[in-house]
């Protein structure tokens, strides 16, 4: 886990996961695709990761102060009905080590896991991880991570189960499943298969969520903007559409450490958060 060494580029948050409790390997390979025509990759890495009691041990040993949240999901042996009992014991194994929480239900790569997003399972989620935390001596935020392919009805729920759970922040997006407008020959995205898309080509969606969320929450409400963050620009429209602060992760990954620096320059009222693909979503 390079916590200390990514903290030297200058971001202002890391953000580790998706961790589960279990040590788990994750989906068949391969399972990373490059689109460099779209500057955009398919993942479909299904969380792979050494599980929670790994991390922590990585975690003692950091010396760097970044901040650092700690994004939870279940195993995929795990079902919906026992979901809560993975994110429990992440959120207990990690509480001394991270500064925040990401609730993640929107990877399209661990087999029926978006189902959490429907409304009556996600508010019972948010609403029991919320209340692990209100039950610290200090607790701290719980934030969650939402796909970029959910209805506006879908949305509006979203909107009032954030409010009614008194959830502390949302993450708008997560990777689509979507394939739509790609320059990249369609025969080889068939080839590829499943899988989350993220890059330049989700830049537009994640946008629009991130409006419409800044606009039903309230100015107020914390956002955190990603999806195809890949130049100064970007960064900006995701900030003029209401987000608060930004992560990249596919960006990092076409332009390098340089992407900070291109964009720091650029961003004089908010804060860059580096998302750090630890395992995968």
């Amino acid at each position: 886990m390079l916590i200390d060494e990514l903290s030297a580029f200058g971001f202002g948050f890391i953000e580790i996961g998706t961790l589960t409790p279990k040590a788990q390997s994750g989906n068949d390979k391969p399972r990373l695709f490059r689109l460099s025509a779209d500057q955009a990759l398919i993942n479909r890495m299904g969380f792979n990761n050494d599980g929670v009691v790994e991390a922590v041990k990585h975690l003692r040993r950091r010396k760097s102060k970044i901040l650092v949240g700690g994004n939870i999901g279940k195993n995929k042996v795990t079902s919906n009905e026992k979901a809560f009992e993975d994110y429990t014991q992440c959120f207990e194994a990690l509480y001394p080590y991270v500064d925040y929480f990401v609730v993640n239900v929107s990877s399209p790569n661990t087999p029926n896991l978006r189902e959490l997003q429907e409304k009556e399972p996600l508010k019972k989620l948010l609403s029991e991880v919320k209340s692990l935390s209100e039950k610290k001596d200090k607790p701290k935020p719980v934030l969650l991570k939402i796909a970029p392919d959910l209805s506006e009805s879908q949305l509006h729920d979203v909107v009032g189960i954030l409010l009614e759970t008194k959830t502390d922040g949302v993450i708008a997006t997560n990777t689509t499943i979507s394939r739509e407008g790609l320059k990249t020959n369609a025969q080889a995205i068939d080839g590829i298969g499943n899988g989350g898309l993220s890059g330049k080509p989700l830049h537009h969606r994640s946008t629009e969520v991130i409006s419409f969320l800044r606009k039903e929450l309230g100015k107020d409400f914390p956002i955190i903007g990603v999806g195809g963050i890949m130049t100064p620009d970007d960064a900006i429209e995701k900030i003029e559409a209401g987000a608060d602060l930004i992560q990249i992760y596919t960006g990092f990954i076409y332009e390098g450490p340089g992407v900070y620096q291109k964009n720091k320059s650029s961003l004089s009222k908010s804060s860059l958060i580096f998302f750090f693909l630890f395992s995968a979503h």
